[in-house]
């Protein structure tokens, strides 16, 4: 094969259909994808400022929302560049670059939700033994095992799509590097990646699953115990915005990447991932803050401060 018929070069489709329309859309991504940043980047500060915070429970859902940052950060400055420009080319050392990063924060992302899932049923269930079990060298520990797992699971699949020949078409129909639709563009035979891809997202996603349903299998049945109403309630409550953000994730990762065929639906795969790039790490600060009264009374707190500050400057 000829050094002139290698394609070292790719152009990112996005969502160039439509026309005009994408000014349109880029003010819509680029408003949320800010108050994103705001609203994830205010949980991470509010969690290592305010003492009432400093648990585990908090620590882990610092951690989620610093990952939803890097998430959408791995995708969403490139899409909005796109989105202006009519020049849409992305090297290949940048295409698999950003596939690692995305693939590799997200697995980290559902690691942690699991952690949190653990978390909550340790808390519930063995309440006296919480502080001992959950301290903070063990909390450090779950979330650098996440890390470590999450990014070692795409080294292997990332190095074989390095080793992969391109030499035909050299449009991405995605506005991001995504894995399926690189790897329908290559000459080599892709199926052993595609297998390994299909297989690390079903491993990923019904192990973090399981391990989920389980530990809230055990939290109803230990709530249901619980003589009082108000004690059910508040046990559930604490639950509540945990089980809408895995809702949210798993639905989406589910329908894009556990299946077998993924071919055919590439416009609706676009519009699914963007709600996980984009409009899921914008919900979730605003899912945790308003089921959660001790964050809404740090919040307030702070407010206060920050108001009573500015008065005192203002005299």
């Amino acid at each position: 094969m000829s050094n002139d018929s290698v394609v070292r070069h790719f152009v990112l489709l996005g969502f160039s259909y439509l026309g005009e329309l994408q000014v349109v859309l880029f003010a819509f991504i680029l408003l949320v994808y800010l108050l994103t940043m705001l609203g994830n980047l205010a949980i991470v500060t509010l969690t290592c400022l305010d003492a009432r915070l400093h648990s585990p429970m908090y620590f882990f859902l610092c951690n989620f929302s610093l990952m939803e940052v890097l998430v959408t950060s791995t995708v969403v400055p490139r899409m909005l560049a796109d989105l202006l420009s009519t020049h849409k080319t992305m090297s290949l050392a940048e295409c698999l670059t950003q596939s690692f990063f995305y693939f590799s924060l997200g697995s980290t992302n559902f690691l942690i939700l699991t952690v949190m899932a653990f978390d909550r049923y340790v808390a519930i269930c063995r309440p006296l033994h919480y502080p001992t079990i959950m301290n903070a060298r063990v909390c450090v520990k779950l979330v650098l095992a996440c890390w470590v797992v999450g990014f070692l699971s795409i080294v292997s699949p990332t190095l074989q799509k390095t080793r992969l020949w391109f030499c035909g078409p050299h449009v991405i129909d995605h506005y991001f590097c995504d894995s399926a639709p690189l790897l329908r563009l290559s000459c080599s035979d892709t199926r052993h990646i595609e297998h390994m891809d299909f297989f690390l997202s079903l491993l990923f996603v019904l192990t973090t699953v399981l391990l989920i349903l389980a530990s809230y299998m055990r939290i109803v049945a230990t709530v249901l115990r619980i003589p009082s109403a108000s004690g059910r309630q508040k046990a559930f409550s604490t639950c509540a915005s945990h089980l809408t953000v895995v809702v949210l994730g798993y639905g989406s990762t589910i329908f894009i990447y556990v299946r077998p065929d993924k071919h055919h639906t590439t416009h609706l795969n676009k519009v699914v991932a963007l709600m996980t790039a984009v409009v899921t790490p914008f919900l979730n600060p605003f899912i945790f803050t308003f089921r959660n009264e001790k964050v809404k009374e740090v919040i307030e707190d702070m407010a206060k401060r920050i108001l009573l500050g500015s008065r005192a400057v203002g005299r």
